[in-house]
């Protein structure tokens, strides 16, 4: 009797194993921490670093921090530190307009001038849609305040937020290109947007984000930071090396625009984020196709950019440009001290996430660099 009851224990352990490796560990007795370890030993222990996480299947493979969030403190990255996001916030944004979708507040097809009727005229051939895959045109927010400063240090430029630069593009009379012709990166589109979650919902942005995304998913730690309203836990501090030296380099004349690069996170947090994505959690799978649908033009065709080359592959705030064959879904972040990546690969139920607060290094390619790890084991 009791060399049977061993002998199933061991057979249950034994499938349990079995079931935990199908279900979120294919490529976790195949990848050696070190490997990844090898790929950021650029980092000094005492210098700005990374935070790096890959999930298989939702299930945490790596998580570790490289470096220090602050030269001040030393204190050490760590899964729990706060990033700025900056860019790969346009998820978040793209969310929330996909949510208000869900509601019945808003509609794809929706101009911008049925949202802000004082809008000059040609925000009427603007669509919800366009803002969201880059199509609609509009005139970079930065070009219009370095007009407005000419010469002027960024540090010297005041501040401005996202209903400022809804101001400011109210105050010009055309776009780059006519809206879905063409395709350009647009910081302004995303900041617009975020003022189109304000006016449907009629909630702050960040509190939106709060009540509808980061509070159900249990992103606790996560916030659209606005200084003065709210603070960072866990704070990495973005920095630059001039010279051989590091120094902080924290904030810009642009950050504390919202939308397109407000939201401060943490590894444990986005961890949350890829899971509920890949689950469905807060939107069905065919609500979320458009974020997962490449822009065309208003013809159907494929676009290009202002310059003459074909444009990136792109939906509602993600890029969707294949890598080495595998299906994926990305997005990078830049500002100043920061630089950011997520790589998605939903065939491979892979996802790599690297936050940086050093501006020299490139994100997308050391993500990609972990990505080749695992993806060589398939």
């Amino acid at each position: 009797m009791g060399g049977y009851r061993i002998g199933r224990a061991a057979n249950v352990a034994i499938s349990l194993l079995a079931f935990s490796l199908l279900r979120g560990g294919a490529f976790a007795a195949q990848i050696s921490p070190a490997e990844i370890d090898r790929i950021f030993s650029f980092i000094g222990e005492h210098d700005p670093g990374c935070a790096v996480l890959v999930l298989d299947r939702g299930h945490v493979l790596f998580r570790k921090g490289y470096g220090v969030a602050e030269l001040r403190t030393q204190a050490k990255i760590a899964s729990e530190t706060n990033f700025r996001l900056a860019s790969l916030t346009k998820q978040f944004t793209a969310m929330a307009i996909m949510l208000l979708v869900h509601d019945g507040k808003l509609r794809y097809e929706d101009r911008l001038t049925d949202v802000f009727p004082e809008f000059p005229a040609y925000g009427k051939a603007i669509t919800i849609r366009q803002l969201l895959n880059h199509t609609s045109g509009l005139i970079d927010y930065e070009d219009i305040m370095a007009k407005q400063h000419p010469g002027v240090p960024d540090e010297k430029i005041p501040q401005i937020n996202d209903r400022e630069v809804l101001g400011l593009l109210e105050r010009e009379n055309h776009t780059i290109f006519p809206a879905g012709t063409r395709w350009a990166y647009s910081n302004s589109g995303y900041v617009v947007l975020a003022q189109v979650v304000e006016k449907q919902s009629g909630m702050r942005f960040g509190d939106f984000l709060r009540a509808r995304i980061f509070a159900p998913l249990g992103m606790t730690n996560t916030i659209a930071y606005e200084k003065g309203r709210n603070e960072v836990t866990h704070r990495a501090y973005g920095h630059t090396l001039a010279e051989s030296k590091w120094r902080q380099t924290d904030q810009s004349s642009t950050s504390a625009t919202l939308g397109d690069g407000g939201v401060y996170t943490s590894l444990n947090d986005l961890g949350k984020w890829v899971r509920a994505l890949d689950n469905f959690t807060l939107l069905t799978k065919s609500e979320m196709q458009p974020a997962y649908t490449v822009a065309t033009t208003l013809s159907g065709g494929p676009l290009q950019q202002q310059n003459g080359s074909m444009a990136p592959l792109y939906g509602f705030g993600w890029f969707l440009d294949p890598y080495k064959g595998h299906r994926r879904y990305s997005h990078y972040g830049e500002t100043v001290g920061f630089r950011n990546a997520i790589q998605r690969f939903p065939d491979d139920h892979l996802s790599i996430v690297v936050l940086s607060n050093r501006a020299e290094v490139d994100a997308p390619a050391l993500a990609a660099r972990v990505a080749d790890l695992y993806l060589a084991k398939r």
